[in-house]
């Protein structure tokens, strides 16, 4: 957004910056032109006089002398004609003489001349040249302009003069060079102003930002610093404080209650249970003593599950900070201390692909918590001749994890080939108490999962859950690699 909204102000800037100095530059241009016109024509006025005056050979010889000087001196073409157009004098030489002697012949095919061949007809019917084309730093090279002989109805020719318009067109240049210059800067230093009121703008909406975003993953400290600003983001930052302490505050409150609760209830639960322990040798055998049994089970059950209520009220109100851990190790030392118990179960446990220097940035332990609680299901879910594999690497394509590949979140991935779950009940394993049709009475709490989910929610990546190809389920655990 920040670069957007500098863009649109850029473009405003930049608009308002052309709007300013096209129309200087040629009002300058225009101003210039008009000061060439009024310094050439006051020298034609003069030649027109001193042609009106001409009577004899010595007045045209003056006439020739004033003119050729004025020529040398500026460059100009010049040439005085009768009223039929009949040269009477010429002086000059180089391109401004060719236009002079073009403008005076209406037949001439030079490009360019029209304007002089009109000056030209007007000059002859009493009209003196008062306009030029506008002088640009390309052109035009030279301007004709044509001043009569005589007025009104005693008009007796024209005084014809084209007038190289460089030095006319290097002022242009250099002051338009000026105006772009001091457009240049303007609009650089509006470019910096721009920038600083963006940054203030949008330093407080930034802020916001990732306070929500931290919020979001789980880091209930998380507040808006940024005290800068309009008055309208101060307040949206103090009010998004003020949120953001009453839900801490009341997610604190559930959790403590159902820490506080698990807790409290674990000591009579535990003497409960050793009290059902203690009677067990006064039943006698029969309907009763059964009825112990399945009473005990529960009662068992029942602690098991405020077991797991406890952990996961630590695991989400935990302050423990990130840190490095070696992945690859914890995945080993893991699947080395789960073996003994998988083999007594009938089942399978391999380690295949195991990749090493696996480091992940997570809460402590994280990788061998969330393999513990995997493989704890693992081994109650999968019946006896199954195979589980677990197999740890980098994610490389977005969709696999290999023993090598480029680096990429750490993954994973704990698979087996027993009956697995039916597709619509997936979403629904990493639920607490959640626990499908079929395996309601097998032992456990159903919070296995959900706290190995938090575990890794907190720690910034994420547990996966799907279906393996021919049969069976995959699960897996994605890190963000250290670093």
């Amino acid at each position: 957004m920040r670069r957007r909204l500098l863009a649109v102000l850029m473009v405003l800037m930049g608009a308002a910056a052309l709007l300013l100095c096209v129309p200087l530059a040629d009002a300058y241009a225009r101003g210039r032109t008009e000061h060439l016109l009024l310094q050439r024509r006051s020298e034609a006025v003069r030649f027109a006089d001193l042609a009106d005056r001409m009577r004899s050979a010595a007045d045209r010889a003056e006439l020739s002398a004033e003119i050729g000087r004025y020529a040398q001196l500026y460059g100009a073409g010049v040439v005085v004609v009768d009223s039929s157009g009949a040269t009477v004098a010429r002086a000059g030489t180089g391109p401004a003489a060719e236009a002079a002697t073009d403008a005076a012949n209406d037949d001439s095919p030079r490009v360019g001349t029209s304007d002089g061949a009109d000056a030209r007809r007007r000059a002859l019917t009493g009209r003196s040249t008062d306009r030029l084309p506008t002088l640009r730093p390309w052109g035009p090279r030279t301007v004709v302009l044509a001043e009569p002989v005589g007025r009104d109805e005693r008009v007796s020719g024209a005084v014809l003069m084209a007038v190289p318009t460089e030095a006319a067109r290097r002022d242009v240049t250099v002051r338009w060079s000026l105006i772009a210059a001091g457009a240049f800067a303007a609009f650089a230093a509006a470019a910096l102003v721009a920038a600083g009121i963006t940054r203030w703008l949008m330093r407080p909406v930034l802020d916001l930002d990732r306070a929500v975003e931290r919020l979001t993953a789980g880091s209930l400290n998380a507040r808006a610093v940024s005290d800068t600003g309009p008055p309208e983001l101060r307040h949206l930052r103090k009010h998004f404080n003020t949120m953001a302490e009453a839900m801490a505050d009341s997610i604190g409150r559930q959790r403590d209650f159902v820490a506080d609760a698990s807790h409290q209830l674990r000591n009579p639960l535990a003497t409960l249970v050793l009290q059902l322990e203690n009677v067990e040798p006064h039943i006698a055998p029969g309907p009763g003593l059964a009825e112990h049994g399945r009473a005990l089970d529960e009662a068992e059950r029942l602690e098991e599950l405020l077991d797991g209520l406890l952990a996961l009220a630590r695991v989400e109100s935990g302050t423990a900070e990130l840190g490095e851990e070696d992945v690859s190790r914890a995945v080993r030392e893991r699947v080395a201390a789960w073996t003994p118990v998988f083999r007594a179960a009938g089942v399978d446990l391999v380690a295949a692909d195991l990749a090493e220097g696996l480091r992940a940035r997570t809460l402590p332990d994280a990788a061998g918590r969330v393999l513990d609680a995997l493989l704890d299901n693992a081994v109650k879910f999968v019946p006896r001749g199954s195979r589980v594999e677990v197999r740890a690497g980098r994610e490389a394509d977005g969709s696999t994890a290999g023993p090598a590949g480029p680096a990429g979140p750490v993954v994973v991935r704990v698979t087996d080939d027993g009956p697995g779950v039916p597709e619509e009940h997936l979403p629904l394993l990493l639920r607490r108490f959640t626990r499908s049709p079929e395996h309601q009475n097998v032992p456990g709490s159903g919070l296995g999962l959900a706290i190995a989910d938090e575990i890794a929610r907190i720690s910034g990546g994420r547990l996966d859950v799907g279906g393996h190809e021919p049969h069976g389920l995959m699960v897996e655990l994605r890190l963000p690699a250290s670093g």
